[in-house]
């Protein structure tokens, strides 16, 4: 039996630049695969997310005419491919939005029901671990925050992460944490707007029902201009990552659109000021 396509995303980000390699020079997986010695499954496996053998990459990278001085590129995500990311450590895969985000250079995120994570402060995570339909305790839930603590490191460390956050005035005002709590968390976000690379925007409630207020999304963009951008979207049943650019365009629509309701940061730091 075939080995399945590794689900991890950056072995797919792979796969994806040996297609376009081969597409490129106007080659079919069929006439890959008879000069590689491939079967076309196994071709089509590795343009799907199956990493490659080692010399297995070099010698189609040969075939589809790359020459070796231009090789170091893919040589690289085929190493970041096989390696498992630090998250593993924690119990998590490679599957979701934590493996794109550590290889995204932008990130733009909506939030409807809580402020965004990269946002949030040790108190309101464990608050919204422990409120999961699954609640988080112990170990799992000192992992969530340490991995969640860590994914914040993105804003400050290179290669910096640049976030533009819109956030619900709802859940601004939702009291997650109870008192000085809910106050620290608030000046959280302000504080992190002073960083040059992130951008808060918040949907005032004066502007009443509007597209939007049934889940959260979020679009990554990645340092090379041809690896295209993905969407997440999270909902009640759970979650999903999306990579077709038809639905990718919708939802980057949907964020600008969102963009254009919310305030600007100006206005949206005073109104949290006023919180």
């Amino acid at each position: 039996m075939g080995q399945r396509p590794n689900p991890n995303f950056r072995a797919r980000q792979l796969g994806r630049a040996l297609r376009r390699l081969r597409e490129q020079i106007g080659m079919s997986q069929r006439e890959a695969a008879t000069r590689l010695r491939y079967s076309v499954p196994k071709i089509s496996r590795i343009e799907q997310g199956q990493v490659p053998e080692y010399h297995g990459l070099r010698a189609m990278l040969d075939l589809y005419g790359v020459i070796v001085s231009d090789w170091d590129e893919y040589l690289l995500m085929h190493e970041r491919a096989q390696d498992k990311g630090w998250w593993h450590a924690y119990g998590m895969d490679g599957r979701g939005f934590i493996s794109v985000e550590a290889d995204a250079c932008l990130v733009r995120t909506f939030d409807f029901g809580y402020v965004p994570g990269l946002l949030q402060t040790v108190d309101y995570m464990r608050q919204v671990f422990t409120a999961e339909r699954r609640p988080l305790e112990g170990q799992l839930l000192d992992d969530a925050v340490t991995v969640r603590l860590r994914r914040q490191r993105r804003l400050v460390d290179e290669p910096q992460l640049r976030l533009h956050a819109i956030i619900d005035e709802n859940a601004l005002r939702r009291q997650v944490c109870p008192g000085a709590a809910h106050e620290a968390q608030l000046r959280k976000i302000v504080d992190q707007t002073e960083l040059e690379n992130v951008t808060v925007q918040v949907v005032s409630e004066s502007i009443g029902t509007y597209p939007g207020q049934y889940g959260n999304l979020s679009l990554a963009s990645f340092p090379d201009p041809v690896e295209p951008e993905v969407a997440y979207v999270e909902h009640i049943l759970g979650s999903m990552l999306e990579e077709r650019e038809s639905r990718v365009s919708a939802a980057r629509l949907a964020f600008e659109d969102l963009a254009d309701r919310a305030l600007d940061q100006e206005d949206s730091i005073a109104l949290i000021e006023r919180l």
